[in-house]
C-alpha cells in the first residue's frame, strides 16, 4: 500500500472518514493524512448550522405544550362520547355533540423533532469532504450517550450543544457541558437525586441516586479499572445533587440547568483522596476538572479510540501514543486527532473493523451519490441495531465486531432492497471505482461483472468484505 497511494487514500476515507464520495479518492491520494489532518483546521468543522431546529430547552417546552394540550383534546373527546352515548338525551341534542377529534395525519412532535435532528445529522455526514470530524462526533456522542427512549425531545439537541462545540477542543470542557446538561441530568436520573442531610432531603423521602456519579467514573473518565471506590461514588454522588434542571413546564427558562442548593448535600467531600470544599455547584465542577486530567482517563480515552478507527484488540504503541498526547496537551481532542492520524499503527493494511450500522449505511449513500430519506435510513439503523440516539445501555453502542457480526444477514436484505431501488440511478462499475477503487478484490470485481443484473451487481459490492470493513 505504501506504494499506491490511491489505496491509501481509499484506505484513510473507511478507516476514519464517512466512506469516498465520487471522486474522493482520487482528490487525496496525494496526501491522505494531510487532508485528514486539514480536516481538523477547516472553520466551523463539525458544527450543524440549522436555524430551524430547536435548542433542548426550546424543544423540552415544546413537547411538555403538546403533550398537555393533547391530553386536554383527549379528556374533551372523553367527555364528548359519553355525553353523546347518554341514554338521557334526545337524537336532536345528540347531534349536537361534535365528534371525537381525529388521529393526527402527522408524527406526534417529539417524533417530529428527533426526525429532524436525524437529518441534520445524516446531512452532515453526507455532505462532509471526507467526514472525520463527523466520525469523531458519532464517537464522542456514543461515548457520552443519551437515550431517545428516555428523552426524545433533547437527544439532538444535546449532541449539538454538549459535543459539538468541544469536538476539536478540550476533554475538560466537554466534560463538563456533557454532564451539566440537562439531558444527561435526565437521562442518569440525577435532575431527581437529593443529599440525604440537605434540606429537601431532610423534608422529603426520596433520596441519593449514584447512577451518574457511578457512569462518569467508571465510562466518561477513569474507566472500570481507574482506581476509584464505592466510597468515591456514592460521596461523587453527593457532590452532584442539586444538580437539575427547571421544569419544562416554566416559560422562557423551562429545560434549563440550574443548581437548587436545598437539594445538595452540604459539607466537603472526599474523592480519590482529595477534599473539595462545600462551595455549591463549583464543588461538582471542581472534581470533574480534575476527572479529566486524572492519568487514567488519558489511558481509558486512547483506548477507547484506537478500538473505535484500528482494531477490536489495538496496538499497545498507539494506545500509548494516544495517551501521552492526551495528558501533555491537557486533554486537547484536535491535538488527540492528529496523533491518531499521524501514528504508523493506525495505517495497518489488515482491515479487521467491521463498520458499524450506521457507518455502513452512510457509506453506501455517498458512494453512490445518493443523499436518501432520513425516515428510511433510521429505519434501517434500527433495523440493523443501532437506532440513532437509543443505545441499550450507557455503554453506549459496541465498538466489538462480536456485537454487530450477526446483523450481517440483515444487511444483506438491506443491501438487495436499496440496490432495487436506485438500479436504474447507479452503475455498479461506477460505484465500484468510487467507494474502493484499489481496495477491490479480484474476486469482488469478478462478482460485480458477472452478476445477472445490476441490481445484483450492487448489492454484491455493497456486501463485499472490503466495503464492510474499514
Amino acid at each position: 500500500m505504501a506504494n499506491d497511494p490511491h489505496a491509501e487514500a481509499a484506505l484513510a476515507l473507511h478507516r476514519f472518514g464517512m466512506g469516498p464520495r465520487p471522486g474522493s479518492i482520487a482528490a487525496i491520494a496525494a496526501d491522505p493524512r494531510g487532508a485528514l489532518l486539514a480536516e481538523l483546521d477547516r472553520a466551523d468543522v463539525g458544527r450543524v448550522a440549522d436555524a430551524g431546529l430547536m435548542t433542548s430547552a426550546q424543544a423540552s417546552r415544546a413537547v411538555f405544550e403538546f403533550r398537555q394540550e393533547r391530553q386536554a383534546r383527549a379528556k374533551v373527546d372523553a367527555e364528548r362520547k359519553r355525553l353523546a352515548e347518554d341514554p338521557r338525551m334526545d337524537d336532536a341534542a345528540r347531534e349536537m355533540v361534535p365528534e371525537p377529534a381525529q388521529a393526527e395525519a402527522t408524527p406526534p412532535l417529539p417524533q417530529q423533532i428527533l426526525l429532524a435532528e436525524a437529518k441534520a445529522r445524516l446531512d452532515a455526514a453526507f455532505d462532509a469532504e471526507l467526514g472525520f470530524v463527523e466520525r469523531l462526533v458519532w464517537f464522542w456522542s456514543n461515548h457520552f450517550c443519551i437515550s431517545a427512549d428516555k428523552i426524545p425531545s433533547m437527544t439532538g439537541a444535546y449532541e449539538r450543544e454538549a459535543i459539538r462545540p468541544h469536538v476539536l477542543g478540550r476533554f475538560a470542557d466537554m466534560l463538563q457541558a456533557v454532564e451539566g446538561h440537562p439531558a444527561m441530568l435526565f437521562y442518569l436520573d440525577n435532575s431527581a437525586s437529593i443529599g440525604p442531610k440537605s434540606v429537601a432531603g431532610i423534608n422529603r423521602s426520596r433520596g441519593l441516586n449514584e447512577n451518574l456519579a457511578r457512569e462518569i467514573l467508571e465510562l466518561h473518565t477513569l474507566g472500570v479499572n481507574g482506581g476509584y471506590s464505592q466510597a468515591d461514588v456514592t460521596r461523587f454522588a453527593y457532590v452532584l445533587t442539586g444538580w437539575t434542571f427547571t421544569g419544562t413546564g416554566v416559560p422562557e427558562h423551562g429545560g434549563e440547568f440550574t443548581f437548587v442548593r436545598r437539594m445538595h448535600e452540604p459539607g466537603p467531600q472526599q474523592i480519590l483522596d482529595k477534599t473539595y470544599p462545600d462551595n455549591g455547584v463549583e464543588q461538582g465542577r471542581a472534581v470533574l476538572a480534575d476527572l479529566a486530567r486524572h492519568p487514567a482517563t488519558g489511558t481509558h480515552i486512547a483506548t477507547k479510540l484506537a478500538r473505535h478507527f484500528v482494531a477490536d484488540i489495538p496496538p499497545p504503541a498507539l494506545i500509548d501514543t494516544l495517551a501521552r498526547t492526551f495528558r501533555d496537551t491537557d486533554g486537547d481532542l484536535k491535538e488527540v486527532a492528529a496523533a491518531l492520524v499521524k501514528a504508523p499503527e493506525a495505517w495497518v493494511e489488515t482491515r479487521s473493523k467491521l463498520k458499524r450500522p450506521s457507518e455502513w449505511i452512510m457509506s453506501v449513500r455517498r458512494a453512490t451519490g445518493l443523499r436518501g430519506v432520513p425516515e428510511r435510513m433510521v429505519r434501517s439503523q434500527a433495523q440493523l441495531g443501532e437506532p440513532p440516539w437509543r443505545p441499550p445501555a450507557p455503554q453506549g453502542f459496541s465498538d466489538y465486531e462480536a456485537a454487530w457480526i450477526d446483523g450481517i444477514a440483515q444487511r444483506l436484505d438491506i443491501a438487495n432492497l436499496y440496490a432495487q431501488r436506485v438500479e436504474d440511478r447507479v452503475d455498479p462499475n461506477v460505484v465500484l471505482e468510487t467507494a474502493l477503487g484499489p481496495l477491490a478484490t479480484s474476486e469482488t470485481r469478478r462478482a460485480v461483472a458477472q452478476a445477472e443484473s445490476r441490481m445484483q451487481a450492487l448489492a454484491l459490492l455493497l456486501m463485499a468484505p472490503e466495503f464492510q470493513r474499514r
